[in-house]
């Protein structure tokens, strides 16, 4: 394979309109600095505002020293790196889940590209919503089990795939996201514990990394907002998001967590986290179940984008409301016409989307004002597709 093959592959990435670069961005508060040009940041995960919280940021340095925090592990959490400060993590997050367990792992990634291959193998099968995020088609990829993707959000299907493999296998795990990354919408949890209850080999996967932060009075997610805490068998959520931090967890039985420390490669196999990131993500965690003012704000401007803007034709329930251009080419041209007028949004193509499918992901948070909502509004209903 030589140089040419990859610049061939570039240019037909290019053709159609695909190709991406890094792009070199300054973050200041709540703001992206570039080409000397000053934009709201509507394009990152930061859904409570916290990672522009420069208050919050020094309530929490004033609390740590040199001498009792390091930037690093310096090995697996199996060898030297499972410092004090997981274990403290860990027990915070079974504590607010009421769970008896919990594990935490580097990323989403981690946890979604790992889970599935260590629990799932040939005895299993797993039924996968169709959208579910890229992390997990990995982890799906991965095991070694048979994999079914039902259409989204279609549980007739769901439940007759369900009645027809139930006998046939030890294990079926149905896997899904409770908010969608790329359409803002929810899945229907209570009819998914339902289906689950109905047999004894089935268990239940849930990746609630756009719901933790947002929703349930505690911010605890979909599960703690529809009363399921205690239904899901894997509950992973994410810390990089709403909690301005790093990492992921997974909620779960203690059987669970030992059975995933003796099996799931990117845990045993990877660097653990620094202990200052985990110090912070604690401190964070306690702050973030006493904000639901910001829940219900985000609440409140995310319906009144979606009300309020004539070209949003989406399923979207949340904060992350997609802006459907269909073409790549479409996308791009939205793109900077939003960023001309103050708005950093990105366009998202294919293959993270379908074809056709092309957009803008606009990504709120709890630190937008009304009147920047208005002015998105605006010029939404104004940007030529």
């Amino acid at each position: 394979m030589t140089n040419s093959y990859f610049s061939k592959q570039l240019s037909s990435i290019t053709e159609k309109g695909n190709l991406r670069i890094l792009p070199t961005v300054k973050e200041c508060g709540y703001e992206i600095i570039k080409d000397g040009k000053h934009m709201l940041n509507l394009s990152s995960n930061d859904y409570l505002g916290l990672a522009g919280d420069t208050a919050l940021k020094e309530e929490f340095l004033s609390h740590v020293s040199p001498g009792k925090f390091s930037f690093t592990s310096s090995s697996s959490r199996l060898l030297t790196g499972n410092s004090g400060e997981y274990d403290y993590l860990e027990k915070q997050l079974a504590r607010l889940f009421d769970s008896e367990a919990a594990l935490v792992f580097n990323s989403g990634y981690h946890a979604n590209s790992g889970i599935l291959p260590a629990v799932a193998d040939h005895h299993s099968l797993i039924l996968a919503d169709k959208l579910v995020h890229a992390s997990i088609v990995d982890g799906i990829g991965l095991s070694r089990a048979r994999c079914i993707r039902f259409r989204h959000n279609n549980y007739e299907q769901l439940e007759r795939l369900l009645s027809e493999n139930h006998r046939n296998y030890e294990h079926i795990f149905i896997v899904t996201e409770s908010i969608f990354s790329m359409d803002g919408d929810e899945c229907d949890l209570n009819r998914l514990v339902e289906l689950k209850k109905q047999y004894g080999n089935v268990f239940l996967y849930v990746d609630e990394a756009h719901a933790f932060g947002v929703r349930g009075e505690r911010g605890l997610g979909c599960s703690e907002q529809y009363d399921h805490l205690h239904d899901i068998d894997f509950l992973v959520g994410t810390f990089g998001k709403a909690l301005a931090s790093i990492g992921a967890y997974l909620i779960c039985s203690k059987e669970i967590k030992s059975y995933l420390v003796n099996t799931m490669r990117p845990l045993i196999f990877t660097t653990a986290l620094p202990p200052v990131n985990l110090q912070w993500t604690s401190f964070v965690l306690n702050k973030m179940v006493y904000m639901n003012d910001k829940r219900i704000y985000l609440s409140h401007i995310s319906r009144l984008l979606r009300e309020k803007t004539d070209k949003l034709k989406s399923n979207s329930k949340s904060h992350i409301i997609p802006f459907i251009t269909g073409t790549a080419d479409s996308a791009v041209n939205a793109s900077l016409y939003l960023q001309r007028h103050g708005f950093y949004l990105l366009p998202v193509r294919p293959p993270t989307v379908p074809e056709g499918t092309s957009r803008l992901r606009i990504s709120l948070h709890a630190a937008c004002t009304e009147e920047q909502i208005e002015r998105l509004v605006i010029n939404l209903n104004t940007c030529k597709i």
